[in-house]
């Protein structure tokens, strides 16, 4: 069964998308801890992050490297924190957060930020205009 991500892959979802490529796609989380979380998703569906062949693997981590450094001349922040749970969605994806303090991690009873389609729009062109 497709994952949520599948979905939006295919364009069965909308999303706010930063970047695609053969592999990878990487789009602005729907429900951010803060403004600027970006999932960056495989677009095999593998569920769990160490089942990843291995070139896809290190292919995951070039592209989300390329991502945070879009974020990170984007938005305001100390730096991009990046971490992979993988319970929420059957579908490896990795999420970068940008970070000015620890709790800008926190994923348990997150409150997060509540943003307008406006806002989601204009933090993905933000993003995408340093890549």
């Amino acid at each position: 069964m497709d994952s949520i991500f599948t979905k939006i892959i295919k364009g069965e979802i909308p999303s706010y998308k930063i970047s695609e490529n053969e592999n990878f796609i990487a789009i602005l989380d729907a429900f951010p801890n803060v403004a600027g979380h970006v999932l960056v998703i495989p677009k095999k569906q593998v569920n769990k992050l160490f089942d990843l062949d291995k070139n896809l693997y290190t292919e995951l981590f070039e592209y989300s490297r390329t991502i945070a450094k879009a974020i990170e001349k984007a938005i305001d922040c100390k730096r991009v924190g990046l971490t992979v749970i993988g319970l929420e969605v059957p579908h490896v994806h990795v999420h970068l957060l940008p970070l000015n303090t620890e709790k800008d991690m926190v994923f348990m009873n997150k409150d997060g930020v509540n943003l307008s389609k406006e806002e989601f729009i204009n933090i993905a062109e933000k993003i995408k205009s340093f890549l």
